[in-house]
């Protein structure tokens, strides 16, 4: 059976408040969200959040309650709009209407004071001993009822304005809900301690304690941490009545029996806030959800969720149809329609045409006859030709293809795809049975020597070993040791560079298990030519290991720093269009081949008539001529580019020209000066000289001779 449609008539965008009248007509012409939005109510909802709804006994007007500022609303169905709105002192924690329309109402506030409101505006206005919960108003005897934070349940008779002698609770020290049966009028109270109290208002005294906390743990429920108070009471008919638990359990009696006939629990360990029912079905909500589901079964019909964004706080239904109210911590009252629960109300009843107007154009979805894949399992299959046509319907990262014409491209694309997955089915089914049998452990096919070691670890009896085995038999790690794409990659850089601290790692156990064969063994080994055993065993103990380890990981490092630059290197060389020296090339290769590469060795075999020089020949050469003598040095020295002509005369050649190493550097000098008298600012022409300061003028007098 298919879920049934839920419709929130509340979702759709909202004017903000600030806005003038003019300027919300222009936007509802212009914009088309704000055009195709349906608007059950004209401003039904609250400045902050709404706290309590209800609807008249006639139906023709709805009440509710929220902040802030502390308010009470009334919208007319008949106009679809707000009727009128009053504001408070205090917030309001519930109320009741007194009369069969909106004339009367009675509100109790949060700071202990009962307010009384008339048709013209608020009445009277009175307070009570202790802080309220919850109020109900019995009809035949015009008594107000008021439960809160003390055993006693005061009793105000609205006929005679004055209080009456109060009920005192023995099931309880709070009263936190009150029930009126409407058929025979027995007053119900949930206390704190898990307990619903009985009262007969004609005769004034308890009637029976129904403990039903003990009867909300069973088999099927989960108890969280706290205890089961009552937190809602609701009447069907006369003999079925609703609990709700603070631990998120709904039970529901026949007053008949003292046992529940049906136990449901919302699994989500918060206090239940309303019951309702409606034929078959009971209606249960808490913060973060309304539940629906039948009452003889207990099987889920339908559920509604508050989200992240908002929690419930109250749940209307209108008796015999599939609409219904909740306040919530949201501004907007939400409204719901569920045409499978029942009808709308006459005074919506467009909602049903245009419910079926959606059901007639509802079309299938696309999961059931569409496959979604990917570009490259297109490519596999032979239809990436198809993009951009019918055929295929872009979604997100891939496309959607019609089932049958995938089955056909797989078909043909993998002919034997249907016998590999027989044979892999009859082999996985061959290996279900032989579970009982005696395995060979083996292997992984993926990371076989990290599983070795794990599986070395734990044989070991390291204190991790609960680690190892949850590693290789998890399923979380599953694809670790089966997908080839979680292989460990060895040649990787970041691998080399942790390669030295697995090696010591090893190595530290290697030491271990020599050390327990020494103290079990005595070493019996000959003694190194030229050295006592006493300094060869020194030598084996000795406190090297961490320089070693230094030394190792100091050479990883370098190799890897000589990879980037031979890497960085080669790109620049690429990107350089006048690459016609083969310089660069051949240090490229001189820095690749001092990289630490495993080669096979090499051996060589010395000519005839030539003698062993070492990488240390220039060095000793040096030391051998200083104690030459001229003569001898002179006869070492090679002479064969000296020409002997005759007559005595020598003829030596030589090259003007500079290596090609020093040329490309004389080049870039050369290009870089260039490059700078381009740039450079010359110098102003025509320019006067400066003057410098040279003191003040001193004038000199000089007598004319006579």
């Amino acid at each position: 059976m298919d879920s049934p449609l839920i419709y929130n008539l509340s979702c759709g965008k909202s004017l903000p408040e600030w806005l003038s009248e003019r300027k919300r007509r222009t936007l509802l012409k212009k914009n088309p969200e704000l055009k195709r939005r349906i608007e059950l109510l004209q401003d039904f909802d609250m400045p902050g959040l709404s706290t309590t709804v209800k609807v008249t006994p006639d139906g023709q007007y709805i009440l509710a309650t929220g902040i802030y500022k502390p308010r009470i609303k009334c919208f007319d169905v008949n106009n679809l709009a707000m009727k009128f709105e009053r504001c408070f002192d205090s917030e309001a924690v519930t109320f009741e209407i007194l009369s069969n329309d909106y004339s009367k109402f009675v509100i109790l506030q949060c700071d202990r004071y009962v307010e009384f409101h008339s048709q013209e505006g608020r009445y009277y206005r009175l307070r009570i001993p202790k802080f309220g919960q919850d109020m109900k108003y019995h009809f035949p005897t015009c008594d107000l009822y008021i439960g809160g934070n003390s055993s006693d349940i005061y009793r105000l008779n609205l006929d005679r304005g004055q209080f009456l002698n109060p009920f005192v609770s023995s099931a309880g020290d709070e009263i936190n809900k009150l029930a009126i049966n409407p058929v025979h009028n027995m007053l119900l109270t949930g206390t704190k301690e898990g307990k619903v109290e009985a009262w007969d208002p004609r005769a004034h005294v308890s009637i029976g304690v129904l403990d039903c906390a003990l009867s909300s743990v069973t088999n099927d429920t989960n108890i969280v941490d706290g205890f089961p108070s009552i937190t809602a009471l609701e009447f069907e008919n006369a003999l079925t009545l609703g609990v709700g638990t603070a631990t998120g359990q709904v039970l529901l009696y026949d007053l008949r029996s003292n046992k529940p006939f049906r136990v449901k629990d919302h699994l989500f360990g918060l206090p239940i806030r309303d019951i309702a029912f409606q034929d078959e079905n009971v209606l249960s909500m808490d913060s973060s959800s309304v539940k629906i589901w039948n009452k003889d079964t207990g099987k889920l019909f339908a559920a509604i969720e508050s989200g992240n964004e908002t929690q419930f706080n109250n749940l209307c239904v209108i008796p015999q149809t599939g609409m219904m109210f909740i306040a919530n911590e949201n501004a907007k009252i939400q409204t719901h329609y569920i045409p499978s629960l029942g009808p709308a109300p006459r005074w919506c009843g467009f909602l049903d045409a245009l419910v079926e107007e959606l059901e007639e154009t509802k079309k299938e979805t696309v999961y059931d006859d569409y496959k979604f894949v990917t570009q490259n399992e297109l490519e596999e299959l032979g239809l990436s030709h198809l993009i951009g046509t019918n055929l295929l319907k872009a979604y997100m990262h891939g496309y959607f293809v019609d089932i049958r014409l995938y089955r056909k491209a797989k078909s043909v694309a993998e002919p034997f795809a249907y016998e590999e997955y027989r044979r892999k089915k009859i082999r996985e089914k061959i290996e279900s049975e032989r579970t009982n049998r005696v395995q060979v452990q083996k292997l992984p096919p993926v990371n076989k020597e990290l599983a070795l070691k794990l599986i070395n670890d734990e044989k070991e009896g390291k204190k991790n070993k609960k680690n190892t085995v949850s590693l290789l038999k998890d399923d979380r790690f599953k694809a670790l040791f089966e997908n080839p794409a979680f292989q460990v990659d060895t040649n990787a850089e970041e691998y080399k560079l942790l390669n030295p601290v697995l090696k010591r790692l090893d190595k530290s156990k290697q030491k271990e298990i020599e050390s327990q064969i020494q103290k079990q063994f005595d070493p019996v080994e000959e003694e190194i030519e030229g050295k006592p055993s006493s300094e060869e065993s020194s030598d084996e103990y000795s406190s090297d290991d961490d320089q070693k380890w230094a030394k190792e990981l100091k050479s990883e490092y370098r190799s890897a720093k000589r990879r980037r630059i031979a890497s960085e290197r080669e790109e620049r060389n690429k990107s350089e269009k006048d690459s016609n020296d083969d310089d660069d090339s051949d240090d490229n290769n001189l820095s690749i081949q001092n990289e630490p590469t495993i080669k096979p060795p090499k051996f060589y075999e010395i000519k005839e008539g030539e003698e062993f020089v070492g990488s240390n020949s220039n060095r000793l050469n040096s030391i051998q001529n200083s104690s030459a003598t001229l003569g001898e040095r002179m006869n070492s020295e090679n002479f064969n580019s000296v020409k002997m002509l005759s007559s005595g005369n020598r003829q030596l050649t030589f090259s003007t020209q500079k290596e090609k190493k020093y040329k490309k550097a004389d080049i870039e000098a050369e290009k870089h000066k260039k490059e700078r008298l381009s740039v450079i600012r010359k110098a102003p022409k025509n320019l006067r000289k400066p003057k410098f300061y040279a003191g003040p003028k001193s004038k000199t007098f000089h007598k004319k001779r006579k």
